[in-house]
């Protein structure tokens, strides 16, 4: 499948970085990798929120959506909700307003 030679890709390119010999120049790299993909998480999971919502408004489950997007239906309820925080800070249902 197309999509997966493309995560491939990805995966190959950063084993690459992984075995730059010079420590100071592979810490760098690795910096670069890590700001870029910060900035692109914000952007995916903004992504995956609307693709989410646009699939429970087509009457797809929790669990549906989950499977379609490879994620745990728990992900996908904070999809919905637009809750952006750790695990750990989660809020209760009740504060969360579902309880």
């Amino acid at each position: 499948m197309a999509d997966d030679e493309e995560v491939q890709r990805v995966f190959d390119a950063l084993d690459d970085v992984e075995r730059i010999a010079d420590p100071e120049a592979r810490s760098r790299a690795q910096v670069q990798i890590t700001a870029a993909t910060r900035e692109r998480a914000a952007k995916w999971t903004a992504e995956r929120a609307e693709l989410a919502h646009q699939m429970k408004a087509e009457g797809e489950s929790v669990r549906g959506i989950a499977k379609r997007l490879g994620v745990k239906p728990s992900t996908v309820q904070d999809l919905l909700r637009g809750y952006k925080g750790s695990g750990k800070d989660r809020p209760r249902a009740e504060e969360a307003g579902d309880g």
